[in-house]
């Protein structure tokens, strides 16, 4: 391909799990319920994986899906991309694993992470990879299970978070399609409003820190609530504006799912009809990284996403990271 051309996403997949964790569940488990649940974050059920169902398990699934749909082989693509926080281990990457079980023998392949902004910043380095011309196909997966670093114990998270794969193939796009502009934030001085305290070099696993139960996620819930409901529109309008455009352009916005009152803030900020923004968070939670590209493949099954059609995805996450996208389908 021609360097400087522009690329897009060509087909999209997903992979979820067998498993349903509802709310009427989780009160069993902890002390809440589904009204409380329902009233504050619009979930009704996640999905969460069982047997073994694993984040790279999910990710073949969904990738060969996508790379069908594009009709291409897995020796066709050049770069793998996963974005997760919950790989199958430390080492090797989620992606290498997802590389040799697809058979992309031809494809280099690494993890990022970058919390729940992760399929985004996937995305920006993606189409990134094929604008420069060092490759003409990119496989980029969004999956995480955080199930598996979920505290049961705590009524304030884990009634959040659900488990998902959604994959996408980036190639090149025509000319005035594909992604128009992207722009990626962060803001490392918010690092402990979301995070995983032990696991790492700092404060490695030993016995105590699991005692601590700290290889959970710990959360800030309410000011994380205040950084998302300003920087989830400021940051779509600004990539708005990089590409000559408005809210009010747009046909279709992809929020991440995290709070259905902060999707709903958004919709009323950029004055967008319910009908124009996909929200799927009451049947599975928060998956992260797999939010967005989840909710892409449905739409696009469902024919709410068409050709020609403005799509404009934005996200926020652990880091604390951000991001938005605009995008000509």
């Amino acid at each position: 391909m021609k360097k400087g051309r522009t690329a897009g996403i060509v087909s999209t997949g997903r992979a979820l799990p067998v498993g349903k964790l509802t709310n009427h569940d989780l009160e069993i488990i902890v002390d809440t319920s589904d009204e409380w649940i329902k009233t504050r974050t619009g979930i009704e059920e996640r999905r969460i994986i069982t047997g073994d169902e694993t984040s790279s398990a999910l990710s073949a699934r969904a990738s060969r899906i996508a790379l069908e749909r594009a009709g291409l082989k897995p020796a066709e693509i050049d770069v793998i991309i996963v974005t997760t926080v919950t790989p199958d281990q430390i080492l090797p990457s989620t992606a290498c694993l997802l590389q040799d079980k697809l058979g992309a023998v031809n494809a280099s392949a690494f993890d990022l992470v970058a919390g729940c902004t992760g399929f985004l910043y996937g995305l920006d380095v993606g189409v990134r990879y094929i604008h420069s011309g060092a490759a003409r196909h990119v496989l980029l997966v969004g999956v995480d299970t955080l199930s598996t670093i979920v505290d049961w114990q705590d009524r304030n998270t884990c009634v959040l978070f659900g488990d998902g794969a959604g994959a996408v193939v980036l190639s090149e796009a025509e000319e005035g399609r594909g992604v128009l502009a992207s722009k990626m934030y962060s803001d490392g001085s918010k690092a402990n409003l979301l995070y995983v305290p032990a696991g790492g070099s700092t404060r490695p696993a030993t016995v105590q820190s699991v005692k601590d139960r700290a290889h959970y996620i710990k959360m800030n819930g309410p000011e994380v609530f205040k950084f998302a409901v300003t920087e989830l529109v400021d940051s779509l309008l600004e990539v708005l504006t990089l590409c000559g455009k408005t809210a009010e352009d747009l046909d279709i916005l992809v929020p991440h799912q995290a709070n259905l009152r902060i999707i709903n803030f958004a919709c009323k900020r950029l004055k967008m009809k319910p009908e124009q923004v996909l929200v799927n968070i009451r049947r599975y939670g928060n998956m992260s990284s797999a939010s967005i590209p989840v909710a892409l493949d449905e739409a696009v099954e469902e024919g709410r996403i068409k050709a020609g059609q403005l799509i404009g995805m934005v996200s926020f996450g652990a880091g604390l990271t951000w991001g938005a996208a605009v995008t000509r389908w």
